[in-house]
């Protein structure tokens, strides 16, 4: 179960890529919008509207709901909008960093004056959340001044002072620690953070000045914006898989479990995609759609994103902002062609034009788009007993759905003489696997040709709001509205509300999302995917095929080591450490070419894995 490691400025730097999702801790007002503009501001081209608001609003992701400006100075205001106003990108990033260095430094100066007295904690703690805006690139760039200064902050909260609980354990405060503390910090700020020595910088990155103007080649970590979302959606969606639903035991495909993995591994993307740990799955919980997904910049609502812009891949930036809805994978290999906009009939090379051109992964070999494809030719839609195997109602249905139904199937002449079942053919999976303009986009230039999407599927559409390819309409009530507007079909309202009846029926399925409860938690459920990954192993050990090892070792020995943070029986964790860290041997025995240890240590996993069993919850 694939989710993002939301990593914080202040935690050490990964190894590699993680997939357990943990709470981002909420950002100062101005630390949030700081790290906004970092992010908007490599964007290219940079989203001006989004950059004003992320300083005159609340920015999803801070701790408070107050906008930047009203923690700034009228002089830091001005320099902010003036580099806004003029859309001046370096401008505006010696502004902001100016705004949180100047703003640590009068927290400082606050604490100094109220030294012994609660407020000093208070300010200090201000303090702190502003240099967290800072930490990522000290600690990738200057790690002995990391932690320097991370001493300091230790020094600093000690050397306050407490009243103590009942006049008990009071302790007075140390003036002589505390200014040495503050010495160390603010003169740091003032060597690397002082806007005004700074040198244009191509890339607006947090790396101190000194370090910045030496020319040394620092790689910051990838980090997401405050307001970001790419874990998992709380209500995970549930499974359904063709295998499973006929008894069978994805352990004894091994093609389909190595598939699996590779839908769940970061691995198969390049940068940033790769360090950011997301995978097929992010996007695409469990099958379904991650109705959460949201990054500022990249996203105009939760459920989906612009996936041809510069972050991802900056060889496949058309420079539009067009953001696209996620469509459901379930049921995908009924549901070709593929792309909102229909551009591929192969599910094959559209899944390779994802990982190569969308997230700039390397080339997958044969073997990986095998697995991938017979992975994802499992998916079925969620059982619906409304609608029978032509796609008709049955008695389940509501009275309004079947008039509905009607309806679906009359002729309008603002469709031109067709029905929506024309389209939404119900014996075919409610599609006809064919393209349209219906008019929910602008030609590119004038007298320029529009571009078609795909008919989607009806089926499990309950679950995947938004609607249309750009999300743009968050209901189906609001779906029924848009056509009856658009295409003068004439509904009343009794007619409109039979007909979302009807899409809200033929939309519907069982149990649509995973139920956790006693010894079935989010955990075990990760366990069972993880440990079914690995069986793999049986196949891949006796091919002695390394590569396709270390891709699958490197995925779950990481996520088996992340995800035992959400065990329940905590008394079992370190169990889990052991049992990556076997899995860890018997990838480096097989790059080693030591293929009698690799088999020994896989043994010896599966052992372990089988006595551990029961106690992984």
């Amino acid at each position: 179960m694939k989710r993002f490691l939301a990593t914080t400025a202040l935690c050490l730097l990964p190894a590699m890529a993680q997939a357990t999702a943990l709470e981002d801790a909420p950002w100062a007002p101005r630390a949030a919008a700081y790290r906004l503009t970092l992010f908007l501001g490599n964007l290219d081209p940079m989203p001006w509207d989004l950059l004003d608001s992320s300083w005159t609003t609340p920015v999803a992701g801070s701790a408070r709901d107050i906008a930047a400006f009203e923690n700034m100075t009228e002089s830091e205001t001005r320099g902010i909008s003036q580099a806004l106003e003029d859309q001046d990108r370096q401008a505006l990033f010696l502004a902001a960093t100016d705004v949180i260095e100047n703003g640590i430094l009068r927290s400082l100066a606050k604490a100094s004056d109220n030294l012994g007295t609660p407020e000093a904690a208070q300010h200090i703690a201000r303090a702190e959340t502003l240099y967290r805006a800072f930490a990522d690139g000290i600690q990738a760039a200057d790690r002995s001044g990391f932690h320097q200064n991370g001493r300091a902050w230790l020094a600093l909260n000690s050397a306050v002072g407490s009243a103590g609980l009942s006049q008990a354990g009071a302790l007075e405060a140390d003036r002589d620690a505390f200014n040495a503390a503050r010495e160390t910090i603010e003169t740091y700020l003032m060597q690397n953070y002082t806007a005004a020595d700074f040198m244009p910088r191509s890339t607006l990155t947090t790396v101190p000045e000194t370090i910045h103007s030496s020319g040394a080649e620092i790689e910051v970590p990838v980090a997401l914006p405050p307001g970001s979302n790419i874990a998992d959606q709380r209500e995970l969606p549930r499974l359904v898989l063709q295998f499973e639903e006929a008894g069978l035991d994805e352990a004894d495909m091994p093609l389909v479990a190595y598939g699996d993995m590779l839908f769940d591994s970061p691995e198969i993307f390049g940068g940033p995609a790769r360090d950011l740990g997301m995978a097929c799955s992010t996007c695409h919980n469990r099958s379904d759609v991650n109705r959460d997904f949201f990054i500022p910049g990249l996203s105009s609502h939760a459920g989906g994103m612009d996936v041809d812009g510069s972050f991802f891949n900056s060889m496949f930036n058309d420079r539009t902002d067009d953001h696209l809805d996620t469509p459901s994978m379930r049921g995908i290999r009924f549901t070709a062609p593929y792309g909102r906009d229909g551009r591929e009939s192969s599910l094959r090379r559209f899944t390779r034009n994802v990982i190569v051109t969308e997230f700039a992964g390397k080339e997958p070999t044969p073997f990986q788009l095998d697995a991938l494809i017979a992975y994802m030719r499992q998916f079925d839609f969620l059982p619906n007993p409304k609608i029978d195997d032509a796609g008709r109602l049955t008695d389940l249905a509501s009275e309004a759905a079947k008039r509905g139904e009607a309806l679906f199937n009359t002729p309008f002449e603002g469709l031109n003489g067709r029905a929506c079942a024309t389209c939404h053919t119900p014996d075919r999976n409610f599609r006809d696997g064919m393209t349209y303009d219906i008019g929910s986009s602008e030609a590119p230039f004038e007298g320029g040709t529009v571009t078609q999407f795909d008919t989607p599927t009806l089926r499990n559409i309950n679950f995947s709001a938004p609607y249309m390819h750009d999300g743009s309409l968050p209901t189906l009530e609001s779906v029924v509205d848009w056509f009856n507007d658009s295409k003068s079909l004439g509904l009343d309202d009794a007619e409109r509300g039979d007909l979302t009846a009807y899409l809200y029926a033929v939309g519907d399925g069982e149990d649509p999302y995973q139920v956790f409860k006693g010894r079935e938690t989010t955990f075990r459920l990760a366990w069972e995917e993880l440990t079914t990954f690995a069986s793999t192993l049986n196949t891949l050990i006796p091919m002695q095929d390394a590569e396709n090892i270390a891709l699958l070792v490197d995925t779950v020995a990481a996520d088996l080591a992340a995800d035992a943070s959400t065990m329940v029986n905590q008394a079992a964790k370190a169990d889990v450490y052991r049992l990556s860290s076997l899995l860890r041997a018997a990838g480096d025995a097989s790059a080693g070419d030591n293929w009698a240890e690799a088999a020994a240590a896989w043994d010896a996993f599966k052992t372990l894995q089988s006595e551990l069993d029961e106690a992984m919850y």
